[in-house]
This record gives C-alpha cells, structure tokens and sequence, in this order.
C-alpha cells in the first residue's frame, strides 16, 4: 500500500533509483517474499545500481571518495535507506514490502465466536511430520533478518528453524543439547533420540565461518554424538556459481588472519543470496535427510485428522442454521 505523507520533488536521478527499488520489490513480490532494507541494497550492489560517482574505500577510520573503490559499502547503504524513507512517505514506495524483521508489535488472537476458534485451529492444525524418522532436521541461520526468507519453506517442510544472532548463547544452546538427547520411545527403543542434523547458514567471513564449527563442538559437548552440524551456505562453490558482492574481510576478527590465508582478503554476507537460492539449497538438503515412504505416511494421517476436524466444524454450522430457524 502507498500512502503520501509529504509533498517532495525529487530530482530525475533520485527518482531513477526509486524505480529501481520498485522493480525489485516487484520481482520479490512475484517470488512471495517480502524485503528487508540489507536486501534491497545487495540486490543493488549485484545488478551494478548504484550511480559510479558513489565508489569508496576505507581509510582504516572512515570511509573516503574513490573513483577506483567500491559500490559495497556502508555510505551507500545509508544513502539508499535515506532514499527509500523519502519515497515512502511522499507515495512512491509500497509501505507494506519492506520488513524490519524482529521487531514487529506483538498481540494476542482473538474470535468473534466459539466456533471460528475451531476453524482456526482447523487451518494451523499439524502433527509432527517427523516422528517416525530415523532422522531429524533444524535449519539454524546466523541472522534474523532472513528468517522472513528460510521461514515459508521450514515450515512447510516440518522442519525447526533458529535465528542465531551471530554466536548462539550458551543457555540456548544447551537447551537445544538436552531437547536432542530426549528419546521418542514410540518409534526408538533406545536411550536417546532420532540423529539430529543441523543445516547452518551463515556469512562466509572470518565469524561465519568459524559458527559453524563452534555449533558442532558445543551441540556435541551438551548432546553427544547424535548430532551432527551440516554447513549448507554461504560456501565458496556458492561464491562461484552466484558471483556475491564481496566486502573486505575485517582484519580486526581475531580468526582474521587464517580465513585470509584460505580465502583471501574478500568475505561475502547471506543477504546478498537471492531468497528462491536459499529455498532451494534448504528444499535440496533437508530432502537429502527424510525418508519419503515414512513422511507419506504421516501426511495420511494428517489428512484423518483434518477429516475429523471438517466433520466438528460441519456439525457445528448445521446446529447453527437449526437454532436460526
């Protein structure tokens, strides 16, 4: 929805970036997904937008004019968020397609009637697709602001997902240790659970990188050997096949030195993946993982008891038209 708050003539060239930013959000829109700001600006660092003035280089204090440096780099972030803001309130840009994800009002749910509580439930009901096994998948993403990405397609797999917000805190990750250990002795008769593979996702820099080592080591510590840490992106074959804008590695991280030694001065972000790449890698590598003749069994059972609910909603519409009448 636009909607226009303030009068403002923009100049030509500002109101070619805005098309720009429209173009995207129209192109993420088809895919279904909704943006966050960091998307918008990566998809503009990959298709070369941003006007060739805008280059610089980092001084080691700030960032300086260099017409041999980089597009990658925070002042045109900045810029480019100063711009959206401005098209937004003066009607130009669609309020509704830009998220700031995790820090959305919360409210509890409500119903008009006894019986829309039923159909809700009808609408969310679900049973654990998973239970029957022998393995069990969680995708654990290094930043939040792409849950709003992995989200549509963990849950329509049945899968966990987990925000980590960088390293995961220590309390959060031994709670997970303890989850994965519990038994499900109504398929397992043995003293600890299904094999837990985890599917991490995270920047591929000196930080990112080491996560998913340092997931593997802790889950292990507080699970045992059930668990086992796949790490599914960001990966220098990615790097390759989807040519990611790169930024400087921060040579301030203390695992700087060896990642620059293995990968060079260059580290590339998660956001700068298209969302449909990100689907598709966690559709391809939790697919490697579930045994489909299991997982149709449960989908036969999910339909029984989608069945059971369509006849109490039935019968609840049918006492309605008789105490109309």
């Amino acid at each position: 929805m636009k909607e226009r708050y303030v009068i403002k003539n923009f100049r030509d060239t500002t109101l070619a970036i805005i098309d720009s930013v429209n173009d995207i959000i129209t192109d993420y829109q088809a895919q279904g997904y909704l943006l966050t700001l960091r998307q918008l600006y990566y998809q503009f660092i990959a298709r070369d937008w941003f006007p060739e003035d805008r280059r610089w280089s980092w001084t080691g204090s700030r960032w300086a004019k260099d017409p041999n440096g980089t597009k990658n780099a925070q002042p045109n972030y900045d810029w480019l968020g100063g711009i959206i803001n401005e098209g937004r309130m003066a009607g130009l840009i669609d309020w509704e397609v830009i998220e700031d994800r995790g820090r959305e009002r919360k409210r509890n749910s409500h119903w008009d009637n006894p019986k829309g509580v039923i159909e809700s439930a009808r609408s969310s009901y679900g049973i654990d697709m998973w239970s029957n096994q022998p393995e069990r998948v969680e995708v654990w993403i290094e930043k939040e602001a792409l849950v709003g990405v992995i989200e549509p397609v963990c849950r329509k797999l049945d899968v966990p997902f987990f925000a980590c917000r960088g390293y995961v805190s220590q309390s959060e990750m031994w709670r997970a240790g303890v989850e994965f250990r519990k038994p499900l002795p109504k398929y397992f008769g043995t003293a600890t659970g299904p094999h837990i593979i985890i599917l991490h996702l995270g920047d591929h820099d000196p930080s990112g990188i080491d996560m998913t080592r340092d997931n593997y080591d802790r889950l292990r510590m507080f699970s045992g050997d059930n668990v086992t840490v796949e790490r599914i992106a960001l990966n220098m074959d990615q790097i390759r096949k989807y040519n990611p804008p790169p930024s400087p590695a921060k040579t301030t991280d203390s695992r700087g030195t060896d990642y620059i030694a293995k990968f060079g001065i260059d580290s590339w972000e998660l956001d700068a993946l298209e969302p449909k790449v990100l689907t598709s890698l966690i559709e391809q590598n939790v697919a490697k993982h579930r045994d489909d003749t299991l997982y149709m069994e449960q989908e036969v059972q999910l339909e029984r008891d989608l069945m059971q609910l369509d006849s109490i909603i039935y019968h609840l519409n049918k006492d309605e038209e008789d105490e109309s009448d």
